[in-house]
């Protein structure tokens, strides 16, 4: 039997490191997803239309739609978070963009905790006290992709 050669360890290392690429990657979304619970909407406001809601015991989200903007006489879509016991946890105010004529997407990564069920309204001021702790939106996967290479990069080299 003859020892493997240079090229053939490289070909090795190589299947290696994507194969643990991508098993990681599979396991943190697995990770992270499954920690999520659905929370409950309790009002009838038809015009928005919610496809995700859920929220860790610190944090969530909520994304949807909010149908025929153009048509709406208020300035925000405001949103108020509850934990189980009815307490207001927090709330959030989402701009209404009047130049978008069927639809107007939102989506708000939130910080809060114990949230159970949450609320919509509009309106056309905010409130003071409150306000959410917004997060930042969360980075899509030729995103990560790329931070992932550009760290390998910079500790390869």
């Amino acid at each position: 039997m003859k020892p493997f050669d240079i090229k053939q360890k490289i070909i090795i290392w190589i299947l290696l490191l994507v194969g643990v690429f991508f098993l990681s990657d599979f396991l943190i979304n697995v990770g992270i997803n499954s920690t999520y619970q659905s929370i409950e909407r309790v009002d009838k406001q038809e015009k928005v239309v919610i496809y995700q809601a859920d929220a860790t015991y610190v944090n969530g989200r909520i994304r949807g739609v909010i149908k025929e903007p153009e048509a709406s006489q208020k300035k925000y879509l405001k949103i108020e978070l509850y934990s189980k016991r009815d307490v207001l946890v927090g709330r959030s105010y989402i701009p209404i963009e009047k130049g978008q004529e069927e639809v107007q997407p939102f989506e708000l990564l939130f910080r809060a905790k114990d949230v159970s069920y949450y609320k919509t309204d509009f309106v056309n001021e905010k409130e003071e006290g409150m306000e959410l702790e917004i997060l930042p939106k969360e980075l899509t996967k030729p995103e990560i992709v790329l931070a992932t290479i550009v760290t390998i990069l910079i500790f390869w080299g």
